[in-house]
């Protein structure tokens, strides 16, 4: 547990305590913890503290009394080592009128846990239902641990350098990733931050610069969402990650996973959830905020009695306008960028966070998004943005988003590539703009001056169906098609065949776009959920990565690794800036591109010496006949002939080669493209040797 860094306090700061900052911290210079709690609308705090040994009975009670013990809506004691004593645990009751009509919930018999714990501890005897009711929690409640009073908090580890044109990220969920017994990791590890660890020699041969990991926000045990969204402290790495599953651990293979990915040049995002708690919809659970301060914490809906507003989907936004909330999520941001060392945020549901102290929309300031946007400890963490919310009435992909600088998961790449792979009409036009960098969403004209790396392109990530999935199951909400069958077993030869092949075509205009690319952990092995698109509650094979499968489909997962590394080979695809005058589109004669609504046909050179790089010739054909590409007069010629590098319809291994293993293509007047195939052609820089 970390200790706080405060200045030497007077004589009635050490004995009355310091407001700021909020939690429990151990003061080294002063052998005391000090103890800070927010609550607007209390009448009476008292702080709990337990020893191991007895979680029934505290072993003291501090009350906070006014007015030695409360400075503006912050209630603080501070209290030195020896009357702690071995006390390992606290809690509050905090006390207040009950008027649920007005949103105050007050229960002085709550044990109530600090929303700045730096570890969560759930006794044996932990009730869920127990908190849903009245009544008192004693001993049934989550508890927050006691910073230790000796350790001192290391160093982050060494960041690893910041990726750009390779920047390759991998979504992967701690628990899954390593669960199943086909994971080959000890099997007192399997699901663990250290398992993870383990993996790490498979992710630097994958390729991928960045993993994204799904919640880890300590969550309720019992509650039953395995993914993760449902947190209930934001300080704590979720001990249920842990080999052992104790507080203490979390934190040191949280911290050991960390530097391990960095010390293999792989930066580390979190997926974190600040829009809602896990104390769930009214008549949910009493654990922390809604004990603390109901309305402080929460929002409502215009008028009486109190309802809590539902943008998020779960039944209790969060306040994330009111300023104690705002101090909340970056006192959280910046603990796990400073103490845990992660190098970006992924924010679920961040349009929640244009709603301003009105409650109403602001696209000009919205507190929040300006303070993350503007912190100077925030200026090397990259900050993503989910530009929605969960009841889908706010959408802000593109320029809409106020986070101008921001990434955000860009939706309209996944949906419109979807399209283009099941056969729709008109898909096209808007392949070429995805392709291209999204610039209908982020702008790249003077009054934008968007990035196309702000744009997260995916076709399939975890909040949807896999991509074996998308071509195995007919599923119109998700633009999904089965290829000819429905389902993955019994499927005949040649609708595998079409299966594997529009798998190879989906990360070919994933990794040949301009932008970033994130793809799903298993995904590049053919991971399937039985075409469950939203299993957030399955704790088992469903979710669990199955390792064999990267032999099964082994000729799949040297395709996605050499793709990734063709991508990092050529700066040319990811710019800074759009291609501009650097790329030409083309249809299949070499002319221009075939953009009425029955095309299903798309080819574009790119020219690479702006770049230092090499010429590609992409020509993609997503008819079910075979098409014969003429290359256009401005990719003729040149020192270099033309080398075939990707064709999606070959059999492995010649679906992808090395520029050094690929004989020139001789007739460049007719270039055949099978079925439902893409093929990437390249021709070296003259400076360029091939062996």
């Amino acid at each position: 547990m970390p200790n706080a860094t405060l200045p030497v306090s007077s004589s009635f700061t050490a004995s009355d305590g310091a407001s700021f900052p909020p939690g429990a911290f151990w003061l080294p210079e002063e052998q005391a913890f000090n103890f800070s709690l927010f609550s607007r609308n209390a009448t009476a705090i008292t702080l709990l503290l337990y020893r191991a040994d007895d979680l029934l009975t505290p072993c003291l009670r501090v009350c906070f009394c006014l007015p030695h013990n409360k400075t503006g809506d912050m209630w603080h004691a501070r209290l030195p080592a020896d009357r702690v004593g071995d006390a390992c645990y606290y809690g509050y009751s905090v006390a207040g009128p009950h008027r649920p009509e007005d949103g105050l919930l007050f229960d002085a018999e709550k044990l109530l846990l600090d929303p700045y714990a730096r570890g969560v501890f759930f006794p044996p005897d932990f009730d869920r239902d127990a908190a849903c009711k009245p009544g008192p929690t004693a001993g049934r409640a989550p508890l927050g641990v006691l910073p230790e009073r000796t350790a001192t908090t290391p160093p982050p580890s060494r960041r690893p350098r910041r990726h750009d044109h390779d920047l390759v990220i991998y979504e992967l969920h701690v628990r899954a990733f390593t669960r199943d017994p086909s994971s080959g990791v000890d099997p007192a590890q399997r699901g663990s931050y250290a398992a993870l660890t383990a993996r790490i020699p498979y992710l630097k041969a994958l390729g991928v610069t960045a993993v994204e990991l799904m919640p880890i926000f300590q969550r309720d045990p019992l509650h039953g969402t395995f993914w993760g969204y449902m947190p209930l402290n934001f300080f704590s790495p979720h001990a249920g990650y842990a080999s052992d599953g104790t507080v203490a651990t979390s934190w040191r293979e949280f911290r050991a996973m960390v530097a391990a990915l960095h010390e293999a040049e792989i930066e580390v995002f979190l997926d974190v959830v600040y829009n809602h708690t896990g104390e769930d919809h009214a008549g949910g659970p009493v654990w922390s905020y809604r004990g603390i301060d109901n309305p402080s914490y929460y929002t409502r809906a215009p008028g009486l009695p109190f309802r809590p507003t539902n943008r998020s989907g779960c039944g209790n936004d969060l306040d994330v306008a009111a300023p104690m909330v705002r101090q909340l999520i970056l006192s959280s941001a910046w603990f796990w960028i400073e103490e845990m060392g992660i190098d970006g945020l992924r924010f679920d549901l961040a349009s929640m966070f244009s709603v301003d102290e009105t409650g109403h929309i602001n696209l000009a300031e919205p507190p929040i998004i300006t303070e993350l946007s503007t912190a100077a400890h925030m200026r090397q963490t990259r900050l993503i943005a989910e530009p929605w919310v969960g009841d889908g009435s706010l959408m802000q992909l593109g320029r809409a988003f106020p986070g101008r600088t921001w990434r955000q998961w860009n939706a309209r790449f996944r949906d419109d590539i979807r399209r283009f792979l099941r056969g729709d009409d008109g898909c096209v036009p808007a392949l070429m703009t995805r392709l291209y960098g999204s610039t209908d969403l982020f702008p790249d004209d003077r009054a934008h001056a968007a990035r196309p790396y702000q744009s997260i392109n995916y076709i399939a990530i975890h909040d949807g169906l896999t991509l074996r999935d998308l071509f195995s199951y007919d599923d119109p909400g998700q633009i999904a098609a089965n290829c000819g069958h429905q389902g993955i077993d019994g499927a005949p030869e040649p609708v595998q065949a079409l299966r594997r092949r529009q798998t190879r075509n989906a990360f070919c205009l994933l990794m040949l776009a301009n932008g970033t690319p994130m793809f799903q952990a298993g995904d590049e092995f053919g991971h399937s959920r039985g075409g469950d698109p939203n299993p957030y509650d399955r704790d088992d094979e469903t979710n669990w990565l199955d390792w064999r499968q990267t032999e099964n489909e082994s000729a799949l997962l040297r395709f996605v690794r050499m793709l990734i590394a063709f991508r990092a080979a050529h700066p040319s695809i990811a710019r800074s800036v759009g291609w501009r005058d650097d790329v030409s589109w083309h249809g299949v004669d070499g002319g221009e591109p075939d953009l009425r609504p029955v095309s299903r046909s798309l080819a574009f050179f790119l020219r690479g010496a702006a770049m230092a790089d090499d010429d590609l010739y992409v020509f993609i054909n997503g008819w079910d006949d075979t098409l014969h590409f003429a290359l256009p007069e401005v990719a003729r010629g040149g020192p270099t002939p033309w080398r075939s590098l990707v064709d999606t319809a070959a059999a492995p291994p010649a679906d992808i080669l090395t520029a050094e293993t690929a004989t020139p293509v001789s007739d460049m007047a007719r270039l055949p493209a099978q079925a439902r195939s893409i093929r990437v052609l390249l021709r070296t820089r003259p400076d360029a040797t091939i062996r």
